[in-house]
């Protein structure tokens, strides 16, 4: 399969490599620009600019990536494809679809490959639910696509567009690039919108939370609750059933929404979420279960640096089908292994370790990330709901804590 790049702006040359983090010359970049990597073109990000020296987090594996390659940049932010065919779909941690590269490469994916989020060719039966003439907002809804048989979704003007009257829209087949609405002030909206991981989507209020979010577990209900837009942890050492817990809480929670992410979970983990919930019925509609879930699988063999990257995509995700009104509810399984992988990045960028060798802006990141969970008045008045269940696991696991104990 051939390489799918943006247009390139600047390019520089590889000075040095250290597992997943590269240094390179001479490159024109901004910080978090996405940028390609090497002969084969890997997919990298910008997180350290120095003098001439930008430092850049490669999502693939680096082995045989030398010195005097070269960097090409795109100028854009890690983003991710945003629009129907999200759902009932299993991608990686920087949204490659994984189900789509294995019919086309096999089980063993080739370095440098990337592919569209979602399919750019299929074409969605569009009902428009504005007309001529109406004026449209950022962030209003214009019409409904039939993404699942459990889902319909909600087309969007994009959240950063000015909005305007609609001089031109009409029904019919299209497919997610085709433009289906324009506006006066010159702005055409397709079915598909680029979104930066990184950068929360915006709302118009943020609320107190008040519904439950219903998990179908007496034992969480009756004395663990949590809220609908509220977060949750679920502690403990390795093999105790948090990720059963997790498979539970996606399979009966009453959640319109499922994005499961397996954050360097164990392959034998998420081969069973991927064996097994295409085959559950979902109890809300009786339909099947993918048909409102959106996989995202990073396990451990996969490189580090898209393991840090993973949850953000999920969680970009989530914000989309929030901004319809749905209620999402995101498993970051394991929020312990996102750490981790921030801690190995870190140590290669030979910055100041903190506590246990974890980077000292650890509890920044995990507070900019679940502050992302919570209940919204979106831009187009719907209100929309982000619950997040992380699982924590202690270092070293249940034999360290032990240890400790003992001592």
């Amino acid at each position: 399969m051939s390489q799918i790049k943006e247009k390139t702006i600047g390019d520089g040359i590889i000075k040095r490599v250290s597992g997943p983090v590269v240094s390179a010359a001479g490159l024109d970049a901004k910080m978090n620009d996405m940028v390609y990597v090497g002969d084969e073109g890997l997919m990298g990000e910008v997180i350290r600019i120095k003098n001439d020296l930008t430092t850049i987090q490669v999502y693939e594996e680096t082995s045989g990536v030398a010195p005097g390659e070269p960097v090409e940049n795109t100028g854009e932010p890690l983003s991710v494809d945003l629009g129907p065919g999200m759902l009932n779909s299993i991608y990686d941690g920087v949204q490659r679809p994984l189900d789509v590269l294995e019919g086309q490469l096999g089980a063993f994916l080739d370095r440098g490959v990337d592919a569209p989020g979602i399919d750019l060719e299929k074409k969605w039966e569009f009902k428009a639910s504005v007309k001529k003439g109406d004026e449209v907002q950022a962030g209003g809804i214009i019409g409904t696509v039939q993404e699942t048989e459990s889902i319909e979704h909600k087309v969007m003007v994009p959240p950063n567009f000015e909005g305007g009257k609609v001089i031109r829209i009409e029904k019919g087949e299209y497919t997610v690039v085709d433009e289906i609405c324009e506006l006066d002030s010159g702005e055409k909206i397709t079915m598909r919108q680029k979104w930066p991981v990184r950068s929360p989507r915006p709302t118009k209020q943020k609320h107190t939370p008040t519904m439950p979010l219903i998990t179908g577990q007496r034992i969480l209900d009756g004395l663990f609750p949590i809220a609908k837009g509220g977060t949750a942890a679920i502690p403990g050492p390795f093999g105790s059933g948090k990720t059963v817990t997790q498979h539970q809480l996606a399979k009966w929670s009453d959640a319109d929404i499922i994005v499961y992410v397996g954050c360097g979970e164990r392959g034998n983990e998420m081969t069973e979420v991927i064996e097994v919930f295409p085959k559950l019925e979902d109890p809300k509609t009786g339909k099947a279960l993918m048909s409102r879930t959106c996989l995202i699988a990073n396990t451990s063999n996969m490189p580090v640096a898209a393991r840090e990257s993973c949850v953000y995509t999920g969680v970009t995700i989530a914000e989309y089908y929030r901004d319809m009104g749905y209620d999402v509810a995101v498993m970051a399984d394991s929020t312990s292994r996102w750490a981790e992988a921030m801690r190995e990045i870190s140590s290669r960028l030979e910055e100041m370790p903190g506590e246990e060798g974890y980077p000292a802006y650890l509890s920044a990141r995990l507070s900019a990330f679940y502050e992302r969970a919570g209940l919204y008045t979106n831009l187009n008045g719907t209100m929309g709901s982000i619950s997040i269940v992380g699982a924590v696991s202690p270092p070293g696991g249940i034999s360290q804590s032990l240890l400790r104990k003992t001592h």
